[in-house]
């Protein structure tokens, strides 16, 4: 049995990095069996399911239509908020029902067993046959295989230093894709659990991202989007004068049709890298740049490591040079000692900026940061009512932006059938969400569309091609 170790997570090295090539030989015990993976937060998170899930079958398990049907649910979970914790738990008391009239195997997996308070309430929950953590993956065929012999598995790693390829993938689509080019954080933000759950910065070798790059495009893939939990701080631990700016340029050369990345951090975004972006137009431009807050004080507490002008700097240098620039952000309402004047100010940089979209939250204490143990926490319905009013800030911007692009033509990747009979729906290169009024022919396809209604969140407009 392993447990999450909070002060040997933090005292890891960035320098400790190893890689190791995924080679396993895999047994079929999970024939006959079916699987159902329920994901909680992030893209890296999606991501990993997909490793999960081609494991799951590398091990001739089969995918279930839902839960209620699966011999096998593993929960891939978050920690960024409570209310993932919250959901999560909730989900294990409905699978703690099933249990009780059928034969089910239950796993919990992802960020929150590596919160040490949260692994040991999962200890205590006997329904719950095996846990592990973000490091450890790759090793489910191995834990399963355990499982099924009558062994009650719970490992979760603290030591992050390795970097694993090769573990097999199932593709949640085959027109979009994602790519883990960094893992974990350095930069310790005092409300993040990040570092703990994920571990320090270990950069992926540019020659296996290329090579996995090269893959895809030859597989027909159209977008692709490159992540990290601070993405832009990719090839700094490696000390060999490659980083994120000339990674993207060299997919960029490779000609593959949509390129994203994210998530920013204002502190890493580099000259170099915005003029890689305004120079490559298959490099989209849609940049996820998280403000946090605009008060220098709260930005201090929270340990950004910029000022709310170094932002608008930043901002401007972006919208100077990248044409078409979308620009988005993650705003934390009601940080601990928050007055109503520092909330202002993010107010009116809001209102300065319109944002094209945003991610607004109250804050939520993460054990074991910084921020946790500040006194000032704010009452939640005064959170709640300066949430409100953010939003209102937000919805507007988000409104005018859209309503801009009326009349204008956007390529727009076509993925799916709309619940609007004769539409489809896509996203534009500037991350727009797109009703199309168009033919199921071009699904798959980056179109021409003329933008005829703009809503809050979404546009309408038809294919002219």
């Amino acid at each position: 049995m392993l447990l999450p170790d909070y002060k040997k997570a933090k005292e890891q090295l960035s320098g400790e990095r190893k890689i190791i090539r995924y080679n396993e030989s895999l047994s079929t015990v999970g024939l006959g069996k079916k699987y159902f993976v329920k994901t909680y937060g992030c893209q890296m998170n999606e991501h990993d399911t997909e490793n999960i899930e081609a494991l799951l079958e590398a091990l001739a398990f089969s995918p279930a239509k839902n839960y209620e049907e699966a011999d096998l649910v593993i929960l891939n979970t978050c920690s960024i908020r409570e209310n993932a914790h919250n959901k999560a738990f909730g989900m294990i008391g409905r699978l703690k029902h099933l249990k009780s009239k059928k034969d089910l195997l239950i796993g919990i997996g992802g960020c929150m067993p590596q919160e040490e308070a949260v692994a040991k309430s999962l200890l205590a929950k006997k329904e719950i046959d095996f846990v592990f953590g973000t490091h450890n993956i790759y090793q489910l065929p191995e834990i399963i295989d355990r499982v099924l012999k009558g062994e009650k598995v719970f490992e979760v790693y603290s030591k992050a230093g390795e970097v694993i390829e090769d573990i097999p993938l199932k593709r949640a689509s085959n027109i979009k894709a994602y790519i883990n080019i960094i893992y974990g954080c350095d930069k310790f933000c005092t409300y993040c659990i990040v570092p703990f759950t994920r571990g320090r910065e270990r950069s992926r070798a540019k020659e296996d991202i290329l090579a996995e790059v090269s893959l895809l495009k030859a597989s027909g893939y159209k977008e692709i989007t490159l992540l990290g939990q601070n993405v832009n701080a990719y090839g700094k631990d490696l000390k060999d004068n490659y980083f994120l700016s000339n990674l993207l340029e060299d997919i960029a050369k490779m000609g593959i049709e949509r390129i994203r990345f994210m998530t920013s951090h204002p502190w890493d975004f580099t000259d170099e890298l915005i003029e890689v972006i305004a120079k490559y137009d298959n490099i989209a431009p849609a940049i996820h740049l998280p403000l946090q807050s605009a008060s220098d004080r709260i930005l201090k507490l929270m340990g950004r490591r910029y000022t709310s002008s170094d932002y608008e700097t930043l901002v401007a240098k972006l919208r100077k040079k990248v044409k078409n620039l979308s620009l988005s952000t993650d705003i934390i309402v009601a940080f601990p000692g928050e007055t109503e004047e520092d909330f202002q100010m993010t107010l009116d940089l809001c209102k300065k900026l319109e944002y094209d979209n945003a991610f607004s939250f109250i804050y939520s204490a993460r054990e074991n940061t910084a921020a946790a143990k500040l006194k000032e926490q704010i009452d939640l319905d005064v959170a709640k009512k300066r949430l409100a009013r953010l939003n209102e800030v937000l919805n507007s911007s988000f409104l005018k932006r859209n309503e801009a692009l009326v009349g204008k033509v956007l390529p727009v990747l076509i993925e799916e059938e709309s619940s609007k009979k004769g539409y489809y729906l896509g996203y534009s290169d500037n991350s727009r969400l797109v009703n199309v009024k168009t033919t199921k022919d071009n699904i798959g396809k980056i179109i021409p569309v003329e933008i005829t209604a703009a809503k809050t969140w979404s546009l309408d407009g038809k294919a002219l091609k």
